[in-house]
């Protein structure tokens, strides 16, 4: 019962309000008329409240007593007191999520952060390259540097303590060394093919990596189910078609495309053979790589073409670009040890099949980036080639799993 009053009143009735039976019968409420009751003013006039006013009941006298006898066993005025009701307040309410779904939700992040950055990485190092390449094609003195200014970032980062020194061992870099040689070989033909023909091209033709993966691991004696080999028939049709209609083809740049998907298919069988175990990291890892890669390429690059033919070239590529040609070159150097190291740190973090999905789309955003800024001629024909062989490594991806 609720009453709004500006004045203050007692209230005095002689109904009952509660009879309970001695034998534990449920609680009722008497009915009563609202005549019976009596409102006596008080003589102290009170503030006016505007607030709702509450009516507590002060009951004495009440017993467990037969009905027969309430009458004399307790009294049989109920006084009752007016209080104003007291403000609402906002209680705070906390929701803790598990630490099972944070930790999901920040390991997606972190992927996802990964991924953008790893593509974005690896298109910004092709264009760089692609241009270092049109005006000095010296592609082993190229592949050489790029791995030079990711091993030095490596050692100014161990020295300044901004990453961990690995802990390594004789082992370690004995289990390294034929990782480093498909992953020179590989370096160098990837970048030779790009100095022939177009970047789009080039990764068209490395899409067909997973057909060599297949190839090479059956000789091994490894076996894999029949829809495997049914999303190899996309991928080496796709790869045709866009070699057959490719306008400015060159045997070479295919040749070097082709090596260097075999080259880099046994530097990931040696990779997974050797390394079980080992607890480097993958950042490290692939600062441990580029050092070694480093030692075996630069007597080859030196011999392949020399330092005389450098020094022309240089004055020949500075005279028509500019000093944006340096530029051009630690861009490109510094963009390939970064893009690396993103790839190699994220699949540390995800599965091979995620992996697999994520490298097929960097293909496609170095391919469509590269025919816009270069403004590739391309056939209809020539795409619909490329969009097949991608499509059949996307399957792949899936069958593999």
């Amino acid at each position: 019962m609720v009453f709004s009053a500006g004045q203050s009143y007692a209230v005095s009735t002689n109904f009952d309000p509660l009879q309970q039976n001695i034998w534990g019968s449920k609680p009722h409420i008497s009915s009563f008329s609202i005549k019976e009751i009596n409102f006596k003013q008080c003589d102290k006039p009170t503030i006016l409240s505007k607030k709702s006013l509450y009516i507590s009941a002060v009951l004495s006298g009440f017993k467990h007593a037969d009905e027969s006898k309430v009458s004399k066993s307790r009294d049989p005025l109920v006084q009752c007191n007016a209080y104003e009701a007291s403000r609402p307040q906002s209680i705070p309410i906390s929701i803790e999520f598990g630490q099972g779904a944070q930790a999901a939700a920040a390991q997606k992040l972190k992927i996802g952060f990964y991924f953008a950055t790893w593509w974005t990485l690896n298109v910004v190092f092709n264009i760089y390259n692609k241009k270092v390449l049109n005006a000095f094609p010296f592609p082993w003195l190229t592949s050489t540097l790029s791995l030079a200014a990711g091993s030095l970032m490596m050692l100014v980062s161990w020295t300044t303590k901004i990453a961990e020194t690995p802990k390594t061992d004789f082992d370690f870099w004995k289990a390294l060394f034929p990782v480093a040689v498909a992953h020179t070989i590989g370096h160098v033909a990837a970048t030779v093919s790009m100095s022939k023909v177009a970047v789009s091209f080039t990764h068209i033709i490395k899409s067909g990596e997973p057909a060599f993966s297949v190839l090479v691991s059956r000789l091994l004696g490894e076996t894999f189910p029949l829809s495997v080999y049914l999303s190899l028939l996309p991928i080496i049709g796709g790869c045709g078609l866009a070699a057959i209609t490719e306008l400015n083809f060159n045997l070479i740049g295919f040749m070097g495309a082709m090596i260097s998907n075999l080259a880099f298919v046994f530097r990931n069988i040696f990779s997974k053979k050797g390394m079980k175990g080992k607890s480097v990291g993958g950042m490290n890892y692939y600062a441990c790589l580029s050092m070694m890669s480093l030692l075996i390429l630069t007597p080859f690059a030196i011999a392949v073409e020399g330092p005389q033919v450098w020094a022309l070239g240089w004055q020949n590529a500075v005279s028509q670009i500019g000093p944006n040609f340096i530029w051009w070159l630690v861009a490109q150097s510094v963009f390939y040890h970064l893009y690396n190291q993103v790839s190699y740190m994220s699949l540390n973090e995800i599965s091979p099949l995620t992996f697999s999905i994520g490298n097929t789309m960097k293909r496609i955003s170095v391919i469509v980036s590269s025919i816009i800024i270069f403004q590739i001629p391309i056939q209809p024909i020539n795409a619909l080639g490329a969009a097949i062989a991608i499509m059949g490594t996307f399957l792949y991806s899936q069958a593999k799993q």
